[in-house]
């Protein structure tokens, strides 16, 4: 009876032995952050080569991480792009979904519900699907509604990766006159997209745009700065970029590249080699199925998106996929 019980003994402090080192090798899934500003659009960035707008976030990300040079929204307009993005759907998928001021079916799953049923803490803040409601009154479909990305972080618990929605309404229109000019933006250093005439009045016109983009950059830098405190920026798949392009003629709600081609920038610690440009045509449908393969969980055979995975694992600058091109 002795020897029996020093087996069991034996056995069992090996098997929670092996447990516990399996625990400490398996790979952390990684936590997630969404960055979308309303209304920015390409190249109203520095790390495009912009001379006035001044983006030292999305600039960082870009040089540690990715710069894609040829992004595209499903829709250039607020309610069926952010739909698209968050099914991984093109927008004429969504029904009603596709249009503005619509109804957001129960049929369709967004990424962050496939994410917390994996076991992820979900979140979001300031402004995530929309306009319009859900069939369902009270879905969260970005995820629940947080004050801020530091109130969130702090609400999640310490065995479970995030997932946060990090939204705005910057730099959508109406802009505050003169803040630009104010900020100390040189206004005639302003480069006016050609198919606006090109004058003091328009050109102060983009540096206000440009000011609510600052803004925006600045509240994704809080957002990074705060995961470098607690030790997670590393661990963390951010991806910053915008619905469609700037709110301007021939802009906004319009296929012209001015309205449907967006900054992205991705960075994900020593997961991705950084400072690389990648010319490949991506698509922003292309973000879901992209956190789902990076958190382990299965993509749903409907989504027309594709992952971006192997992009991320390539070092190759360029062209890195042959079928991603134009």
């Amino acid at each position: 009876m002795k020897k029996l019980t020093i087996s069991l003994t034996v056995a069992l402090t090996a098997l929670l032995l092996t447990a516990w080192i399996s625990a400490e090798t398996a790979p952390k899934r990684p936590n997630i952050l969404f960055a979308i500003a309303d209304d920015w659009g390409w190249p109203h960035a520095g790390a495009y080569g912009d001379p006035v707008v001044k983006t030292p976030t999305f600039d960082r990300l870009a040089k540690e991480g990715i710069l894609f040079n040829h992004a595209y929204v499903s829709s250039p307009s607020c309610t069926p792009s952010r739909g698209a993005i968050l099914t991984g759907q093109w927008h004429w998928r969504l029904g009603g979904a596709g249009n503005l001021w619509s109804v957001f079916p129960d049929r369709l799953a967004t990424y962050p519900e496939l994410l917390e049923k994996a076991g992820y803490h979900v979140g979001a803040t300031g402004k995530a699907w929309g306009p319009g409601r859900t069939e369902t009154r009270g879905r969260n479909i970005a995820g629940k509604r947080f004050k801020n990305f530091g109130s969130f972080l702090s609400s999640v618990p310490t065995d479970k990766p995030f997932c946060f929605w990090l939204g705005t309404s910057d730099p959508h229109r109406p802009f505050r006159k003169g803040s630009g000019a104010q900020s100390g933006m040189k206004i005639d250093d302003v480069v006016v997209p050609a198919c606006f005439p090109n004058v003091a009045e328009i050109r102060g016109d983009v540096a206000d745009y440009y000011w609510e983009v600052q803004r925006f950059d600045r509240l994704v830098g809080a957002a990074v700065a705060a995961l470098e405190k607690n030790g997670q920026l590393d661990n963390t798949v951010i991806f910053m970029t915008g619905d469609h392009g700037l709110p301007f003629p021939r802009s906004k709600s319009n296929l012209y590249d001015t309205g449907a081609r967006v900054g992205l920038a991705l960075r994900w610690g020593a997961k991705v080699a950084g400072g690389r440009t990648v010319d490949d045509f991506v698509s922003l449908t292309d973000i879901a199925p992209t956190f789902l393969e990076a958190a382990g969980v299965k993509v749903p055979a409907d989504m027309t998106g594709r992952s971006l995975v192997n992009i991320f694992e390539s070092r190759k600058s360029g062209q890195v996929e042959p079928g991603r091109g134009f």
